[in-house]
Formats: structure tokens, C-alpha cells, sequence
């Protein structure tokens, strides 16, 4: 087992070094994002999530990775803007990170370990097939803005396929689900 989630350090997108702990008795969803992905509009419809529950403890937290055909390319700087100017992205942001392979964020080898399933993973693992992509193999991040739920006790509840987006029922109904949870 890894360490626990909130002794896990990060790095804001301003550069500022904090650990997870911060968000103690949140629900967290936690998502891989990128800004140049077919994908990338999902950051909209995060920020509405974001928005909708934040009152009732939900934090959105972006982790942009270049890990995927270099679709996140920019320096923080660059990404922070453009979270900001496109999609007006106020939910947390932090520094780029790799979520996959040798050089994976303590947070992912966390993440994966604790839910090593990726609910939905066919669909995207299908949509990549018709861009003759292959996909990762399991546990590992399958694309960009895979998503992982987690409850206030920071218990992973699951990983969503990024085909899963935020509007998503099943997405919604198990994010009210945790927030009524103690």
C-alpha cells in the first residue's frame, strides 16, 4: 500500500509546495487534465461541477500531464492562463505531473493502488482503438481526464474513464452520494 493521501506532497500551478492534507474532509475528484486534447472541453463542465457542490464540499483538483501524445505541452504558467482566459477554471489547479509510467506522481501510484480499476474503461480504450492509438495497459491512467473520486475519509471510491464526463449520472449521483456520507 502507498502512503496515505494526504501525507502526499504537491505543487500548486502558482508553485507553491502543499500536500493533500489540505483538503482533509473534502470529497475530492481528482483529474489528469490537458489543453490540447479532443477532451479539453470537459474543463468547462468540471468548473460547473466545481461550482454546483463546492458549498457542500466537493473540491475539484486538476493535475495537467503531458503523458499522452504531449497534448499538455505548457509550462504552469501557460497552462494557468489557459484554464483561466478559456474556461474560467477556478477549482484548484497544480504543476504539471506524469501519471503514468516510471516516472508517476506519488499520487497516482496512490490512486491506482487504492482503486486499480478503471470504471468504463472499454469505452475509452475503444475511442482510442479508432485513432489506432493503444491504449495503456491497467491499473495505469487509460487518457487525459480520467477521473478518481474520493470521499472525506480519503478512501479512493472509484476511477472513472475519461468517456465518463462530469455531467455523467453515474459520475453525479456517486459525488452527492459521498458529499451526504460522514
Amino acid at each position: 500500500m502507498t502512503e496515505n493521501l494526504y501525507d502526499i506532497d504537491v505543487r500548486t500551478i502558482e508553485g507553491n509546495e502543499t500536500k493533500l492534507g489540505d483538503y482533509r474532509g473534502q470529497v475530492l475528484l481528482i483529474v489528469n487534465v490537458a489543453s490540447k486534447c479532443g477532451l479539453t472541453p470537459q474543463y468547462e463542465a468540471l468548473e460547473r461541477l466545481h461550482e454546483r457542490y463546492e458549498g457542500q464540499g466537493l473540491r475539484v483538483l486538476g493535475f495537467p500531464a503531458n503523458d499522452f501524445l504531449e497534448q499538455e505541452p505548457g509550462s504552469d504558467a501557460e497552462i494557468a492562463e489557459f484554464c483561466t482566459t478559456r474556461f474560467n477554471v477556478q477549482f484548484p489547479m497544480f504543476s504539471k505531473i506524469s501519471v503514468t509510467g516510471p516516472e508517476k506522481h506519488p499520487l497516482y501510484r496512490h490512486l491506482q493502488a487504492e482503486a486499480p480499476a478503471t470504471r468504463r474503461r472499454e469505452e475509452m480504450e475503444q475511442s482510442l482503438a479508432g485513432y489506432n492509438i493503444q491504449a495503456t495497459e491497467p491499473p495505469e491512467v487509460v487518457w487525459n481526464f480520467e477521473k478518481a473520486l474520493v470521499n472525506r475519509d480519503g478512501d479512493v471510491v472509484c476511477r472513472y474513464s475519461p468517456t465518463v464526463t462530469p455531467e455523467d449520472q453515474e459520475l453525479v449521483s456517486a459525488i452527492e452520494a459521498a458529499l451526504t456520507r460522514d
